[in-house]
């Protein structure tokens, strides 16, 4: 496992490291391998961070389709259930996402869908039905406040991802880095 970097105190996670001040210290003096792993780390962190926002916003989506149902906004006989394909789809009804393409995937699927089941724990969405329209309004608060989090960090993970990389291309850009390096460093990744 490659070293995220410094180490600050009061985190281990990676999240903690990546947001840490520490981790972007002395970025223009460390190596290029260096700056890549920090850079790799950070893009770990958002695809795992996205990932988070993916569930949460499914959910909330379910939340909301439940709640245009008790406002007649969807056909009555309609269940959730039945409209999960709707709900779900790729194509949102709010704009959630930050615009990012991500070139890595989550690392950290089963840790995340943990922290997703507790948040939802005592909001069960197998038993909508059941719950007045007033919980499920402050379940759907709680997941948007969780969700607003989530893209802060994300957003902070960004700007991390986006100082590695200007200094990667302030080397090219100088000649401090050469093309040819970085080719055959790809190349040995590929073996």
């Amino acid at each position: 496992m490659a070293d995220d970097g410094p180490r600050p105190r009061g985190g281990n996670r990676r999240i903690d490291r990546v947001l840490s001040p520490e981790y972007l210290e002395g970025l223009s003096e460390r190596s290029l391998e260096e700056i890549r792993e920090l850079r790799r780390a950070a893009e770990e962190e958002e695809a795992d961070l996205s990932y988070l926002r993916k569930l949460l916003q499914g959910r909330m989506d379910i939340i909301e389709a439940e709640l245009a149902r008790r406002q007649g906004e969807l056909e009555e006989t309609a269940s959730i259930l039945e409209e999960l394909p709707r709900i779900l789809a790729d194509e949102p009804t709010t704009p959630h996402g930050l615009g990012r393409h991500l070139s890595i995937g989550p690392s950290r699927i089963t840790e995340h869908r943990r922290l997703v089941e507790r948040l939802i724990a005592d909001s069960d969405l197998s038993a909508l039905a059941g719950r007045t329209s007033d919980q499920l309004r402050a379940t759907l608060a709680r997941f948007a406040e969780h969700e607003r989090v989530i893209s802060e960090q994300r957003r902070a993970v960004q700007a991390v991802i986006d100082a590695c990389a200007a200094e990667i291309a302030r080397r090219y850009r100088d000649g401090e880095a050469q093309v040819e390096a970085l080719l055959h460093h790809h190349l040995e990744g590929d073996r």
